[in-house]
């Protein structure tokens, strides 16, 4: 079984009233497994950066939930261009982005909900999570053929005590 790796691109600085900044990627193989694999390594990444708390609770379940429907969606659907799927976190600047790359080049749209489906409702709700935030989201071609699918989210300001 093949871990999940992730280094730090660019040494962390911790903000005066904010998490610790940084980069992150986390490469996994594009299977089933790889879904909370990748959650976990996430959630622990965004702990160790000073994300616990209360004040950083809603923050870090939205993400959590961004990047289960992000690779889950590179897993279900782009597993057969691509066999390997990278997760990259960028905290900086008061904002949080997570971004799940792959290998398929097709560009995948946000289904309108239809009760009488099962699923294909993912982006739709990464979406609707990013604009209740207050961020933003895209995907966006690769230099390589592929995409990335990307949501950012603003950090929580510190609350005057």
């Amino acid at each position: 079984m093949e871990q999940i790796s992730g280094a730090a691109k660019a040494e962390p600085r911790r903000g005066a009233a904010g998490p610790a900044e940084g980069v992150w990627r986390f490469r996994v193989p594009a299977v089933a497994a790889s879904v909370p694999r990748t959650r976990h390594a996430v959630r622990d990444r965004l702990l160790a950066q000073g994300m616990a708390g209360v004040r950083y609770q809603e923050l870090v379940d939205d993400l959590l939930l961004i990047v289960s429907e992000l690779v889950s969606n590179a897993v279900t659907h782009a597993a057969e261009l691509s066999p390997e799927v990278t997760t990259e976190l960028l905290v900086q600047r008061g904002w949080v982005r997570v971004s799940v790359e792959d290998g398929d080049p097709y560009r995948p749209k946000a289904l309108e909900s239809d009760t009488g489906r099962t699923g294909g409702r993912g982006l739709l709700l990464v979406k609707s999570v990013t604009l209740q935030a207050g961020g933003v989201c895209d995907v966006e071609r690769t230099g390589e053929g592929g995409k990335v699918i990307w949501a950012s989210l603003p950090v929580p300001p510190a609350t005057d005590a």
